[in-house]
């Protein structure tokens, strides 16, 4: 997991550096096709099919995850690296609430607490953001862990209905191609041109992006998922290196106390939820 938390923070220093020349949807497009190239040759050498009967939840991880994606890669484009990230994280927050919702069942304690910390992070964290005149930006990147939280939930189900993992990633790589072009089309406007010097970052963004989904997807396949779901805040830890050594950015004490908080609770909302997913994934199971 630690394999992967380095390779996304690289996928968001790429972003970052690309984000004076694309949109946060053209880097959400490049990204995307890059994956569909990898995994798609992949499939071709195995000789896998990509015929599935699960097509409602892979449209619905889609496009919530395509929403996400663009809102992230946007988020990054504007505020500081590890600001956006950890905005991004805070999906373990809201996975916990829309468990809670689809299975009509009360919060505990523990949960509650969780929630209200996170949220008391986020204010933190956001704060130097109103300062900064980028609120638009830090909403964007809060929505973006919205969104990623409703497409974790589709990935549970479709792997609870016995999906393999490549093809989950496969068809995500479909959505976010053909989604973010739609987006940057009819929302922003024509594409930038690629050339010589912005090439191998765009290679380099996608290349980073992929390995790293495909790491974090084995990390959770083969290891304990709340030590997995710890280490994942080690993007957090990478992003933050790289702000300050590449980017030279230099967060105030209250946002570093805002990031703390929040992957404090995103832990605690992983540990006390464990017992919900547990059940989402049986009633998904049977839903399906």
């Amino acid at each position: 997991m630690l394999v992967a938390g380095a390779l996304f923070a690289t996928m968001g220093t790429f972003a970052k550096l690309l984000g004076t020349q694309f949109s946060g949807a053209e880097l959400s497009f490049y990204r995307s096709l890059i994956a569909f190239i990898l995994i798609g040759a992949f499939i071709l050498w195995k000789r896998q099919s990509i015929l599935t009967p699960f097509w409602r939840g892979h449209f619905w991880r889609g496009a919530t995850g395509t929403i996400s994606l663009i809102g992230y890669f946007y988020a990054m484009t504007k505020l500081p690296l590890a600001t956006a990230i950890t905005l991004n994280y805070t999906s373990p927050i809201f996975l916990t609430i829309l468990s809670s919702v689809l299975l009509k069942e009360k919060l505990s304690r523990r949960l509650i607490f969780a929630i209200a910390l996170g949220f008391v992070g986020v204010a933190l964290l956001l704060r130097p953001t109103f300062e900064g005149d980028h609120a638009h930006a830090g909403f964007i990147g809060l929505a973006s862990g919205f969104f990623a939280a409703c497409a974790y939930v589709n990935v549970k189900k479709l792997g609870d209905a016995g999906e393999p993992e490549w093809r989950v990633v496969f068809y995500f790589a479909v959505a976010g191609t053909v989604g973010s072009a739609l987006f940057q089309t009819l929302a922003v406007g024509s594409f930038q041109d690629i050339n010589a010097a912005n090439t191998p970052y765009l290679l380099g963004l996608g290349i980073a992006a992929t390995v790293a989904q495909l790491a974090m997807t084995r990390a959770y396949h083969s290891g304990n998922t709340l030590v997995v779901g710890a280490f994942a805040y080690s993007t957090v830890i990478f992003a933050s290196l790289a702000g300050i050594f590449i980017f030279n950015e230099i967060l105030p004490p209250i946002a570093w106390v805002g990031m703390a908080i929040i992957i404090v609770s995103g832990l605690l909302a992983k540990r006390a939820d464990k017992k919900i997913q547990a059940t989402l994934a049986k009633s998904s199971a049977e839903a399906d």
